[in-house]
């Protein structure tokens, strides 16, 4: 059985001091590694959503395999600017600043069920913001799934508290 979590290297002071960054992109590079959590995380799954809505940057890796494996479509979850078209757009704050995602306005029909998913749970903003979008559009969340979750930062909790079950495969202690 493949141990991710010693795929997982952490980076010290990234972004800022006082941060340690949990990076996947070692996990990425790993076939086997890479293969066992996105079966891992498809496990998770009961009911195949109609579509992922994997967040950028490193989620979109995990989302598009996600999807392929669970046999439903991708949306794309991005920073606010950089889809062509209409879109609809949300801000939200990090745990070391804020920013803005934005999601095509049409890119499913209303009553869609969608499966929220990225590499990493930390405050939640990010992964509350995409919820808050595809509500918006008129899609039901179906839940979250991520690879790395710290729960001493909240995010999880905070994805309960707006009915979004969570399922993430790690956990680390701190920050």
């Amino acid at each position: 059985m493949t141990d991710l979590r010693a795929l997982i290297r952490t980076i010290p002071d990234h972004p800022r001091p006082g941060i340690q960054f949990r990076d996947i992109t070692t996990l990425l590079l790993d076939p086997a590694g890479l293969r066992a959590t996105v079966e891992r995380l498809a496990d998770t799954v009961s009911d195949r959503p109609d579509l992922i809505a994997a967040i950028e940057a490193r989620g979109l890796v995990i989302g598009a395999a996600l999807a392929v494996r669970l046999g439903c479509g991708l949306l794309l979850i991005r920073k606010d600017g950089k889809l062509p078209g209409g879109t609809i757009a949300e801000d939200y704050a990090l745990e070391y600043g804020s920013d803005r995602l934005a999601m095509h306005v049409d890119a499913f029909t209303p009553g869609a069920k969608v499966l929220v998913v990225d590499d990493l749970l930390a405050t939640g903003g990010t992964a509350l913001a995409a919820a808050r979008l595809v509500r918006r559009a008129g899609g039901e969340v179906t839940g979250a799934r991520f690879v790395v979750d710290l729960p001493a930062l909240g995010g999880a909790e905070k994805l309960r508290e707006e009915d979004i079950e969570t399922h993430s495969l790690l956990q680390f202690d701190g920050d």
